[in-house]
């Protein structure tokens, strides 16, 4: 027996190694695995290379057995083995690979970065042994025909052994001697369990106790060919790997060769509600390295726009860390990323294009992740835009969906803007006063609905050179764009102008600062008035957005447009000459409310509940008393228009980053 002593700083670094880097304690088994696998791949080769150097054969296997009485755990392998020499510079790599200066950029870090940051360069999963065990002896006997068993030992402190040993055929013995805490080790379950979960795709057999059937798949469905696959076993692979019942939309199965070495086999689930069984609780896609799982939620292949999306990756390329835990931020892992996003993208745009109906599935799920993109990805703004779909006035049915293209293929003579309306739903939409002059003369009007339609817009501004506008902006002028589709009809006579602006004052009395200021309507036909906003870009959406992000917001002042010609303003000057100044300003409360409610920013429609009945009651014929109406209308002192606190129950945008999309 021979003993020989680590460097001085090795006691250090495994303290490093097993309190500070391992999140999981039971990834140690993982990593035995993952060494035997590459003793095995070492032996297959040279038994291909070099026959006549190689100890006669035995099957490539590896079998994991427990002694509970002696509280041991033992990963043996058939792979290549180790001699003496092999045992010193193999086990002993922690100690050739610039122990001191690990330790000493652990120092210079001063806790800014963990070591996952600094030590890729070390070979050291063998030691995360060390968490689990107290002791540690490996037994081996190298390939080589005249090579004897060697042991090599140690308790994770100063020194080590390398003493003879009996082993009767080639490959190795790692005997972990187990801490009192972690005899859970020793239940065959549990080791199951964690070869499943982790080393499931590893090529050779992994066998429990006296078990003869391995309990790992060993064959990858992400690596074998499509053409010999058949949907019923990638669908019941989606249902294995997430518990989730239905049939995925659609999938994707790729893989690649150059530059770099991959495959990946990507789902679009059929819902975007978290299925309560899933057993995937975060997003992120299952990352594989040689069929070695390494993520389980690896958020750096997919933006967070894609993020809905489940499956595997595995790569012959990627550089690990210690670990293995998490991978270095290099340029593999951004190139990687960028294929796998570039081919999602594609495929979904050549499913757009070629089978819009299969594609509107999946958009109708997803479409607030993918919408979202299009603000916290700008670069791939030119792939997403495509990928968008809308209703709007060109039909009736909610069912047709149009791409930004498919509007301006449309566009009416000398229109050079692209027009849309935000609302809370369709059908709100398409009864919005502000659509009066866009119908009267044809022009296509995008009903924007979704929630994060408003926060998309930040980063929507214009498509192909054509500036997106809102309906409600106050300075759109269509006189000269598209023909009037309506035939003429005998309109009413507008209210004359001395009169009229007996009108505005009135309204501008009773609504105070609620608005920015009160106008004769140009635009309007077949309503008594409508809300329209000055303000452009961000700002006029920021209400809508601090909603949408449940944050504190204040209702917008705008600027209240009247239809001079509509019977209702009519009325209301017969009403303010014969002096009913209460019921006329319940009809202006009425009329300013009802503006709020079309354009789904009214703070709380249930209040205008009392104030309907009386106006109903007097248009029925019925006395109704002024103080009655006087106790109906609540108007707020000019300056105090209040912050209403957002909760609009669909769930949504969770920060201004945009993170964590929740779709209904």
């Amino acid at each position: 027996m021979t003993t020989y002593r680590f460097q001085a700083e090795i006691k250090q670094l495994l303290d490093i190694l097993v309190h500070s880097l391992y999140s999981d304690r039971e990834i140690f088994l993982r990593e035995l695995i993952s060494n035997a696998s590459d003793a095995l791949n070492r032996v297959q080769f040279e038994m291909l290379t070099n026959p006549n150097v190689t100890t006669p054969d035995a099957p490539l296997q590896i079998r994991i057995t427990v002694d509970e009485e002696a509280g041991t755990l033992t990963i043996s392998d058939t792979g290549i083995g180790m001699t003496a020499e092999d045992m010193q510079n193999n086990l002993g790599v922690i100690a050739r690979s610039g122990a001191k200066a690990f330790i000493e950029a652990m120092k210079d870090a001063k806790g800014n970065v963990t070591a996952q940051d600094v030590i890729g360069q070390f070979g050291v999963g063998f030691y995360s042994a060390f968490m689990v065990a107290d002791k540690v002896r490996v037994v081996s006997k190298s390939h080589l025909p005249d090579a004897p068993a060697m042991a090599w030992e140690s308790t994770g402190g100063d020194e080590y052994v390398i003493e003879p040993a009996e082993r009767a055929e080639r490959g190795t013995d790692v005997i972990l001697h187990l801490k009192e805490e972690d005899k859970e080790f020793l239940k065959p379950y549990r080791i199951k369990e964690i070869i499943r979960r982790h080393s499931d795709y590893i090529a050779f057999p992994i066998y429990v106790g006296d078990d003869e059937t391995p309990t790992n798949k060993q064959q990858a469905i992400w690596r074998r060919s499509s053409s010999e696959i058949e949907d019923k076993e990638y669908n019941d692979f989606y249902k294995m790997m997430t518990m989730d019942f239905q049939e995925p939309l659609h999938r994707i199965h790729m893989r690649a060769d150059t530059p770099l070495q991959f495959y990946a086999l990507l789902y679009f689930p059929a819902s975007s509600e978290p299925n309560m069984f899933s057993l995937r609780k975060e997003p992120g896609l299952k990352l594989y390295a040689r069929k070695v799982l390494i993520q389980e939620y690896c958020k750096d292949i997919l933006p967070e726009y894609l993020q809905f999306i489940q499956g595997v990756v595995d790569t012959e390329d990627l550089p690990l860390n210690v670990s293995r835990e998490t991978v270095q931020a290099n340029r593999v892992m951004a190139n990687l990323s960028n294929a796998i996003t570039r081919k999602v993208l594609n495929e979904l745009g050549r499913m757009a294009r070629k089978n819009k109906d299969k594609y509107l599935k999946i958009f109708k799920e997803f479409s607030r992740f993918i919408k979202q993109g299009v603000v916290v990805v700008p670069q791939d703004k030119d792939d997403i835009i495509p990928l968008l779909f809308f209703n709007s006035t060109h039909t009736d049915s909610l069912d047709d969906f149009w791409t930004l293209q498919d509007y301006v293929d449309r566009m009416v003579e000398n229109q050079q803007d692209i027009y849309y309306i935000l609302a809370d739903d369709p059908h709100s939409a398409r009864r919005s006063p502000h659509l009066d002059a866009f119908r009267q003369r044809g022009i296509e009007v995008l009903y924007f609905t979704d929630p994060i339609d408003a926060a998309m817009l930040m980063g929507l501004t214009e498509f192909q050179g054509h500036a997106l506008r809102s309906v409600d902006e106050a300075d759109i002028d269509l006189s000269n764009i598209g023909q009037s589709t309506e035939q003429e009809t005998e309109q009413p006579e507008p209210v004359q102008e001395e009169t009229f602006e007996t009108v505005i004052t009135r309204f501008k009395a009773v609504l105070g600062a609620r608005v920015k200021d009160v106008r004769a309507g140009k635009s309007l036909t077949g309503s008594p008035a409508r809300l329209v906003s000055d303000e452009t870009g961000a700002a006029r959406n920021m209400f809508r957005i601090n909603r949408l992000l449940d944050k504190d917001y204040q209702l917008p002042i705008k600027t209240l447009e009247i239809n001079p010609r509509h019977p209702l303003i009519h009325n209301l000057v017969n009403q303010i000459q014969a002096g009913h100044n209460a019921l006329v300003d319940a009809v202006i409360e009425q009329v300013f409310e009802t503006a709020l409610l079309q354009d789904g920013i009214h703070p709380d429609p249930a209040a205008m509940a009392q104030r309907l009945t009386l106006l109903m009651q007097a248009a029925t014929g019925s006395s109704v008393d002024e103080l009655d109406f006087q106790q109906a209308i609540s108007i707020p002192e000019p300056e105090s228009t209040p912050d209403f606190s957002a909760d609009d129950g669909d769930g949504g945008i969770e920060d201004a980053e945009f993170a964590d999309v929740e779709s209904k």
